[in-house]
């Protein structure tokens, strides 16, 4: 049974474009995974991927995912409250472009539903122009949350191709 999924590029070119969320309060934080942890990763993909069909990434071996997140050009940063692990996102360098992807953007579901989502994009953006990139871009699709463009677009965000795809 295929299903048809609406996919949306959406990319942003400066810093001045955004149009920041609000810091929750000070209990939730941002940081870089710092050693890198695949399985930090792997938890995020499979825990928020659940409920919008991620599911290229669920085959992968342990040694693959090793090495995905020991390359030099990705960067992993975690959200959370207190303690607590609330989201994550996962930052592409495409060296050859100067421009950085927002590849796995996500909070879990306790914690969705609650606003956090723009704070999130408005720090991943951010982070990803620390690196003196032309450009941020990222897509999203039908199957993820409902909010996720609405989201995209609210932070200054433009949708550069819209596609459809059968899965």
């Amino acid at each position: 049974m295929t299903e048809e999924v609406k996919r949306n590029y959406l990319e942003i070119y400066s810093l001045k474009d955004l149009k920041e969320g609000k810091k929750p309060s000070e209990n939730y934080s941002i940081s870089l995974i710092d050693p890198i942890n695949f399985q930090l990763n792997k938890f995020f993909y499979k825990n928020i991927g659940k409920n919008h069909k991620w599911v290229d990434r669920l085959a992968w071996s342990e040694e693959k995912w090793i090495t995905y997140v020991s390359s030099e050009k990705v960067k992993t940063f975690v959200f959370k409250f207190k303690d607590d692990l609330v989201g994550f996102f996962e930052l592409i360098f495409h060296k050859d472009k100067n421009e950085i992807e927002i590849a796995y953007f996500g909070i879990l579901k306790e914690y969705q539903n609650k606003k956090l989502g723009s704070y999130l994009l408005s720090e991943a953006i951010k982070k990803s122009f620390e690196n003196k990139v032309n450009r941020v871009w990222v897509h999203t699709c039908s199957l993820d949350h409902k909010n996720a463009l609405k989201n995209y677009i609210s932070r200054g965000m433009k949708i550069f191709k819209t596609e459809i795809i059968n899965i």
